[in-house]
């Protein structure tokens, strides 16, 4: 036999055999922890009760705890906007196609995105009127924002159309007033009172440089994550919405 064997030395056959081992008893079991929170589940019960009293003692602080978060989310959402309108300055503030109304070389940059059947950007179109007439270095940038179907568009056409006249200001006015649908007939009386060549004008309207000028337009406020017109930015602050003047020139004053 190949290989070496360990020898036992034999027991006496009167030998007393050995004691035998202590019984072991095993630990209970751990109560259950409850998922992702590192408690069992006794100590997540008493926990939810702690809240549950509290709550019911100082209802206060989940509306304190409510506040705290939808600040927070303001915050994020704000900063997000103003890190987008330094990003997209340039075709905000300088882009050359743009029609500015107020004084061109003012040094208070506003711009205004509208839609010319928009309910809102005619309230509102008194209330900027208003404050162009009352602080001459406000230079207004407008951007039109067709957002309301093909009506909006026409009537966008007919105002970027109008610029190549230079009758961009007075075509804008008699919109905004105008309570009546867009269509061929109401936009041609309106470019009769605005001093317009109507078959200039609608020949500039068919030109798909007018078209992609919208598009232009567009793209912008998807990326500034404008929601609606009128949408005002001054700034890196973006006022949503037919603002009073009050609050207007409290952005302006701060710009």
């Amino acid at each position: 036999m190949l290989g070496s064997v360990l020898a036992l030395p034999a027991l006496a056959a009167d030998a007393p055999e050995p004691p035998a081992p202590p019984a072991i008893v095993p630990p209970p079991p751990p109560a259950p922890i409850a998922a992702g929170t590192g408690l069992t589940e006794a100590q997540r019960a008493e926990v939810v009760e702690i809240l549950r009293r509290a709550l019911r003692e100082d209802p206060t602080i989940l509306r304190d705890a409510i506040s705290a978060m939808q600040t927070a989310e303001e915050e994020l959402r704000v900063g997000a906007q103003r890190a987008a309108i330094r990003a997209q300055a340039d075709a905000l503030f300088r882009d050359p196609a743009d029609p500015v109304l107020g004084n061109p070389a003012g040094r208070i940059t506003v711009v205004e995105f509208f839609d010319a059947r928009c309910g809102f950007c005619k309230s509102f179109h008194p209330t900027m009127e208003e404050a162009l007439r009352r602080n001459r270095e406000i230079r207004l940038v407008m951007k039109d924002l067709p957002i309301l179907g093909p009506p909006s568009v026409q009537a966008a056409r007919a105002l970027l159309s109008a610029q190549r006249q230079n009758r961009y200001a007075q075509l804008l006015g008699n919109l905004l007033r105008m309570r009546e649908e867009v269509t061929d007939a109401s936009l041609r009386r309106e470019s009769d009172r605005a001093g317009l060549d109507w078959a200039r004008l609608r020949r500039d309207m068919e030109d798909a440089a007018i078209q992609r000028r919208i598009e232009t337009n567009l793209a912008l406020a998807r990326a500034l994550d404008i929601q609606g017109t009128p949408a005002i930015i001054v700034g890196e602050q973006l006022l949503p919405g037919a603002v009073d003047l009050r609050e207007l020139e409290a952005a302006i004053a701060g710009a």
